[in-house]
């Protein structure tokens, strides 16, 4: 790929959910899905073929590493330099190949495959969203500071984001038609809690690979984060806060 900070991002924001996992590449893409340990959220990365800027796959394959150990290889990234990666079965040896103004090549150990099959949340949503994803994360940001968790109410009319805590309230509205809203379509008023801690790692490290983001949930749902690429998709799921 001709941005190999790209790649980094990408694994950095799945990084943030889990240490390790698989990449299940074919003839038609690479797709990753996974639940994070706790089991309160969920990633479900999809990079089609045309994602890349050349892509070959002779046969199906599943490629699982540490994502970890993958960053470390990547920590020096910069910006004038592609990727190209090539993974090799007889030795389950994941090469990664940094050319820029010199070349670095790395090759890196694969782990073995978890047996763990991770199916499609089935989910229907009363609210769907379309924003700038650096809105989003403005606005998680500004709940964070009274506490750690906030609450979406959403209308006809407008998104509005709740916190509070022993230091105070915060509120931050979101209007249909306003200039950070793409798109807004909500079938039903809903509301639903979650983690600031969650939305803030996924949708800090989402942000160095998307600009835009569809949030859609209903009331006591999950909520499903959908972060746009340039080709493909990188979409996060968060189960709600039980309030007692």
């Amino acid at each position: 790929m001709a941005d190999a900070r790209m790649w980094k991002s990408i694994v950095t924001a799945v990084s943030t959910l889990i240490d390790e996992g698989t990449f299940e590449a074919g003839q038609d893409g690479i797709k990753l899905r996974a639940m994070d340990p706790s089991h309160v959220a969920m990633i479900d990365l999809s990079l089609p073929s045309s994602f890349f800027e050349e892509y070959v796959c002779d046969k199906p394959a599943k490629i699982s590493v540490n994502f970890g150990e993958m960053l470390k290889l990547l920590r020096r990234v910069s910006g004038d330099e592609s990727l190209e990666m090539n993974y090799e079965e007889d030795t389950a040896k994941l090469t990664l190949r940094l050319r820029g103004r010199y070349s670095r090549t790395f090759r890196m150990s694969t782990i073995q495959p978890s047996a763990e099959e991770v199916p499609t949340p089935k989910i229907t949503f009363n609210a769907k969203i379309k924003m700038s994803a650096e809105t989003l994360k403005n606005a998680v940001d500004d709940a964070s500071a009274v506490s750690d968790h906030l609450r979406l109410e959403s209308n006809a009319e407008r998104l509005t984001i709740n916190s509070s805590g022993d230091l105070g309230t915060a509120t931050i509205e979101l209007e249909k038609g306003s200039e950070s809203v793409l798109s807004y379509e909500v079938q039903q008023d809903s509301k639903a809690t979650f983690s600031i801690s969650y939305l803030n790692d996924i949708i800090k490290s989402a942000t160095a690979a998307s600009d835009i983001v569809t949030v859609e949930y209903s009331t006591n749902m999950p909520i499903k984060l959908t972060f746009d690429l340039p080709q493909g998709s990188m979409v996060f799921y968060l189960a709600p806060r039980v309030e007692a």
